[in-house]
């Protein structure tokens, strides 16, 4: 409905604008173009004109509405994602812009011109308000955060972040596998993520779809991810927002490229593929699947450790352990001793995007296991 009066709203100002112009124009111009131009020579008089340019100003109002349609939409788009202090300082800047611009045209309107230059005015007017409306804007986009120390001067981040010396945290976007994971939980409550978390309409869609699946495993995923939102929704109050906006794509991994890419966020993830398109699209990204690794204790060719062997290899030799952090351990020589817990020595290990994988071997001349020694006896 909106649309519709914006549309009808922008069709009677041009329509407007087109039959008053001919009123601003010289009656000796007029003449000219009404007896001598062959455009205009089958216009009988100055009325056939006005409807003339009052049906070319409605054409160019309706174009020029369904450009602000498409241009009101990108704005609330990227109003619900902005952070509010860039919001506010954006909107000062924009205000200070437009009073500057008013201010140094009022003079020039009150000035007695020709009337063959009275359309002067109203094109400076217009001109000068979009002129400085752009660098007031702009303006207060690169030092609008300044602004944070004369609302709150006693503030040290305040201070750090005037200055530059700061730089204040980004807004953090999860992924469906993020929020069904759980992990994201003991992120925050650790406090290892900052800035405000976005979660957005395809997410929440996609969770309750798999929570009305017909599949168990998939209901289950999807009521625990739904779960999750409420209690981190109880935790964290204003700090998690729900995006509701509805963007296009091909699915709720395309959208939320688009949401990152829009609020100048970080995607958090733990879909390997989503966070290698993010990154071909320079997008910023953190994969919590990169990040355990990152958090796991380097273990060097050579270390001994003593581990508990699990269960049989792929080999026909091996064994397989883990250690503490979930990381398993390919042992050779150790598939006649699972159960037991030997002393291991650390090979090499190999490193991959996924996860990781170390490999060991047995220690030569070890004593027997006590806790074999009591199940023989």
């Amino acid at each position: 409905m909106v649309d519709l009066v914006l549309l009808f709203l922008f069709l009677v100002s041009g329509a407007t604008t087109g039959w008053i112009c001919v009123d601003l124009l010289p009656d000796d111009f007029l003449a000219n173009v009404l007896l001598e131009d062959s455009f205009f020579e089958q216009l009988a008089n100055k009325a056939d004109l006005k409807s003339l340019l009052a049906g070319f100003g409605a054409l160019f109002g309706l174009l020029a509405g369904f450009s602000f349609q498409q241009l009101r939409k990108r704005f609330i788009r990227k109003t619900l994602t902005m952070p509010t202090d860039l919001l506010v300082g954006r909107s000062i800047g924009l205000i200070l812009g437009l009073v500057v611009a008013n201010l140094l045209i009022a003079p020039i309107l009150f000035l007695p011109l020709p009337r063959e230059i009275i359309f002067a005015k109203p094109f400076l007017a217009v001109i000068s308000n979009i002129f400085f409306g752009i660098l007031g804007y702009n303006l207060a986009e690169v030092h609008g955060r300044t602004l944070l120390r004369l609302f709150n001067p006693n503030s040290t981040e305040a201070l750090l972040i005037a200055e530059g010396i700061l730089t204040p945290a980004s807004a953090k976007i999860l992924d469906t596998s993020v929020i069904i994971d759980g992990r994201i939980n003991a992120l925050l409550a650790c406090g290892l993520i900052e800035g405000q978390v976005i979660v957005s309409q395809s997410v929440i869609d996609e969770l309750q779809q798999l929570s009305d699946s017909s599949n168990n495993e998939k209901r289950a995923k999807g009521r625990r991810g739904l779960k999750l939102l409420n209690k981190l929704r109880e935790i964290y109050g204003r700090r998690l927002v729900l995006n509701a906006t509805r963007y296009e794509g091909s699915g709720a991994d395309d959208r939320l490229l688009k949401l990152t890419e829009d609020t100048g966020g970080t995607l958090i993830t733990a879909d390997y593929n989503l966070s290698q398109v993010a990154k071909v699209k320079e997008l910023k990204v953190l994969n919590l699947s990169e990040l355990v690794i990152a958090l796991r204790p380097d273990v060097q060719p050579g270390e001994k450790l003593n581990l508990k062997i699990v269960r049989e290899g792929k080999e026909e030799s091996q064994g397989v352990g883990y250690l503490d952090d979930g990381t398993m351990v390919v042992i050779e020589g150790a598939r006649e001793s699972i159960g037991k817990r030997l002393e291991v020595i650390i090979t090499g290990a190999l490193q991959t995007s996924t996860g990781r994988m170390i490999f060991g071997q047995l220690e030569k001349g070890q004593p027997p296991n006590k806790s074999n020694k009591t199940k023989a006896t």
